[in-house]
């Protein structure tokens, strides 16, 4: 197979791929190779989605590897379809000071090893993902330093079509080189890509831990256009074409499945920000700019290497802290609804209280794959038993945070909305000293029996749409807490079952008056 007509520049633009937590993707890419954060973003296809961009100090193409964060989110499995390894360029006479580096730091390493002739020390990141470098004779030091890689060297692709795959790559200005055992190397000017008959192995699963594809490099938006038209001639998969802001790009699958890129070296990233400050702003797709602020409370948080960081502590459930710039003494812990996240209700929480510290949780149970606070037999009839053992988990959760990460007991605020809220009536009815405040929308019981305790000097806000359907349900909550004593405020709006605008204003309106 020919290459196409269409004009490229020399190899690999970037390659994305998946991480599980953001803070250690960091420390790994900044902290330990030495890459500096060219672009921090929302991601184009769901701005929901954080993005971070690694390269050289302005950028260029062929020194970015890019990732999608999926922050707490399932890990994937590589295998056929995927890029299974990627490999930075050093000079050969620095491969004994990165593996001192390697251990140092701490960093799974094997080798030095020879492959193709090459010395390679092959690492592992904090999501597992293979990362080799490979050391280039010749090779000029980059001026950040003698310890940073100097470009993209290479991906290897597992493939249950290698010679298709092959002929594919071929298009893109690469040749056959050397070939070892079931690798088949393409060779272009300045990278490789390693294609490997990976025939009769596990096809690739989409998650953390994975690689999402890989992009070639290509010379302008007329040179993107014209490869679209040729990939259509010659009956490719699916083609989508995207502007990116940064660069313009084209997406098509070759034959053995993997997700290929073609972009274009410009504008850049210095279109929005200069060489100094780059990679400090997180910005927002303009498609979503009307909603820039929740996104970006949103987003997971980090810090660079060397700045001060929320501690990490391992307690029972999947949670994230969102942090203002200039935080008051209050945090509030936001507990979501049935198929939510820890992140969904930040937004909303930043709103009625902007100098907050947000405390977001993910609910344990799982019902046709979304996430809940507790295992449910019918909408109006509930696993007893089950809501028992995550009230005790979440009470030690509550424990753990407090004591780990140095909360005030008395600024702590529960908010949850719908299941959440329904699950914080319950904590307070089995664990009846626990939360001294709390606010539930469309808030309900689901314990068979509320045991009254002694709930005096809790503060407590109900607010009910007076067109929820199980509105009904919220009566026998209110008078529960009456009878305990709690100091309860039940608020009827005009909404249904879900959030309505006139839900920040009644919260923060009963916060200000309950501070």
């Amino acid at each position: 197979m020919t290459e196409m007509s269409t004009r490229f520049e020399s190899g690999i633009h970037h390659v994305t791929l998946i991480t599980r937590q953001v803070q250690p993707n960091v420390d790994f890419y900044v902290g330990f190779l030495g890459l500096r954060i060219v672009k921090r973003t929302g991601g184009f296809e769901d701005a929901e989605q954080l993005h971070l961009i690694y390269g050289d100090r302005t950028g260029s193409p062929g020194t970015l590897i890019t990732f999608l964060v999926w922050q707490d989110g399932a890990p994937g499995r590589v295998g056929n379809g995927q890029v299974s390894e990627v490999s930075f360029a050093v000079p050969q006479d620095m491969i004994g000071e990165w593996l001192t580096r390697a251990l140092d730091h701490r960093v799974t390493v094997e080798g030095p090893m020879r492959e193709f002739g090459e010395t390679v020390l092959r690492l592992k990141d904090p999501d597992g993902i293979i990362i080799k470098l490979v050391g280039v004779e010749g090779a000029a030091r980059a001026g950040d330093g003698p310890l940073v890689p100097i470009r993209l060297r290479g991906v290897t692709i597992l493939s249950d079509a290698a010679e298709e795959t092959t002929a594919f790559i071929a298009r893109f200005g690469y040749r056959p080189g050397p070939v070892n055992g079931a690798l088949q190397r393409m060779v272009s000017e300045t990278d490789i890509v390693d294609v490997r008959d990976a025939t009769g192995y596990v096809p690739g699963i989409p998650g953390t831990g994975t690689a999402d594809h890989v992009a070639f490099r290509v010379a302008d938006v007329d040179a993107v256009r014209q490869a679209e038209a040729e990939l259509k001639k010659r009956n490719s998969s699916v083609i989508n074409v995207h502007d990116r802001k940064y660069f313009y790009s084209l997406y098509v699958r070759e034959p053995g499945g993997t997700l290929i890129e073609l972009a274009t070296d410009g504008p850049g990233f210095l279109v929005d920000e200069d060489e100094a400050t780059l990679g400090e702003t997180l910005f927002v797709p303009p498609d979503d700019i009307e909603r820039a602020e929740d996104i970006r409370v949103l987003l997971p948080q980090f810090a660079m290497p060397g700045e001060p960081r929320m501690p990490v502590r391992d307690l029972p459930f999947v949670h994230r802290f969102f942090v203002p710039e200039q935080p008051g003494e209050e945090t509030i812990v936001l507990l979501h609804g049935s198929g939510g996240s820890e992140a969904d209700l930040m937004p909303l929480g930043h709103r009625i209280a902007p100098d907050a510290t947000l405390l977001g949780v993910r609910g344990r149970a799982t019902e046709e794959g979304i996430a809940r606070w507790f295992r449910r037999f019918s909408t109006v009839s509930f696993d007893q038993a089950d809501i028992v053992k995550e009230a005790e988990a979440f009470a030690a959760f509550v424990e753990g945070a407090i004591a780990g990460y140095r909360l005030d007991p008395g600024s702590l605020t529960f908010l949850g909305l719908s299941n959440g809220a329904n699950f914080i009536a319950a904590v307070m009815a089995l664990h009846p000293r626990l939360i001294r405040r709390a606010v539930l929308i469309r808030g309900a019981t689901v314990l068979d029996d509320m045991p009254e305790g002694d709930l005096k000097g809790v503060e407590v806000l109900m607010v009910t749409g007076r067109d929820d359907p199980f509105a009904d349900r919220a009566e026998p909550l209110a008078a529960w807490f009456l009878r305990c004593g709690a100091s309860l405020t039940h608020r009827q709006i005009a909404a249904g079952h879900g959030l309505s605008p006139e839900d920040i204003p009644t919260v923060r309106a009963w916060l200000d008056g309950a501070r």
